[in-house]
């Protein structure tokens, strides 16, 4: 198939070509930045504009839009007006272009996140019965703001008018591969300096999928007619962040895990310019549109996928 990618040169867009041109896939990544990329063809836009690369989509089989500036900041007006207008901006026009296509791609997988859930650990969030976070019991009122991103950016997917291509939300969990300054490297990283404790209460859950799955999900909702709309890209099973951590100190061989209460993870955020929204929602997210439709995960369990992980660190 040709694929096209927007948003492509970043850690999840570099692991997600990997595997697919192991797949046997034809790759162009639509990028900001003038760039080479192995085994993929390279074409420049500005994310909000139509231009010459309208043209790659025209006989494509995907587009694949993972365009967005990274929440990885701290929440400043600035920032996340960047992380809105980002996403809603390349959301919009790529639903233009394919209005505007000749000979559309038969099929939309758009970015969007599992963060649109509220912030649970009572029970899971699944696209079915889940509930869509904002304003919930106990967490900071900050927190609002990356839900109402998220709501915005699938609002802006469901608005674009294309009658001729099956259009997917993909809520995606923490995307994990072992790819240098990547999610699972950082991480693996912190549980070395023996930052892989409870950090707050432990309690929050944190969804994941292994970078495997994470490709093989997203051709499956190429190669599944049926499937259109919100679907969860995550394993079947979240943890508890304190048993996350310790499953993965144990696959690095970490020596020792502290603790760290909440106001300590709210300076240590502060410090690094990121925000503890983070590290301290709880992101309980289930895929239970995957695997009513017959999805076989790789990885559906954390040691095995954080060991896997771990073994392939550079």
């Amino acid at each position: 198939m040709k694929v096209v990618i927007a948003g492509g040169s970043g850690h999840v867009g570099s692991s997600l070509i990997r595997h697919l041109v192991t797949m046997g896939h034809s790759i162009v990544v639509i990028s900001r930045t003038k760039s080479t990329l192995p085994n993929s063809k390279v074409v420049n836009w500005d994310g909000k504009s139509l231009g010459d690369w309208t043209e790659v989509l025209n006989g494509s089989d995907v587009i694949i839009n993972l365009a967005g500036r990274s929440v990885n900041c701290r929440y400043t007006s600035k920032n996340l007006a960047e992380m809105m207008d980002s996403r809603i901006n390349s959301t919009k026009i790529i639903g233009k272009a394919i209005s505007q296509s000749k000979n559309p791609p038969k099929v939309w997988l758009q970015a969007s996140t599992a963060t649109i859930y509220c912030h649970r650990v009572d029970a899971a969030n699944d696209e079915i019965s889940g509930i869509i976070g904002g304003n919930e019991p106990k967490a900071p009122f900050k927190w609002n703001a990356s839900v109402e991103i998220a709501k915005a950016w699938e609002l802006a997917l469901e608005e674009a008018s294309t009658p001729d291509t099956r259009k997917v939300a993909l809520r995606s969990a923490l995307t994990l591969s072992p790819d240098k300054g990547s999610v699972f490297d950082v991480f693996a990283h912190l549980a070395r300096l023996g930052i892989g404790g409870k950090l707050g209460s432990g309690k929050q859950f944190v969804s994941w999928i292994h970078e495997d799955d994470f490709a093989n999900a997203l051709m499956f909702n190429v190669d599944n007619a049926q499937i259109s709309g919100a679907v969860n890209i995550c394993s079947p099973n979240p943890l508890p962040e304190s048993k996350f951590m310790s499953i993965l100190g144990k696959s690095v061989r970490a020596k020792f895990a502290f603790n760290f209460p909440s106001w300590m993870v709210e300076i240590g955020t502060r410090a690094i310019g990121t925000e503890s929204e983070l590290i301290l929602k709880s992101r309980r997210a289930v895929p239970t549109r995957l695997l009513e439709s017959g999805f076989q995960f790789k990885f559906p369990n954390w040691v095995d996928a954080s060991n896997d992980l771990a073994s392939k660190l550079i």
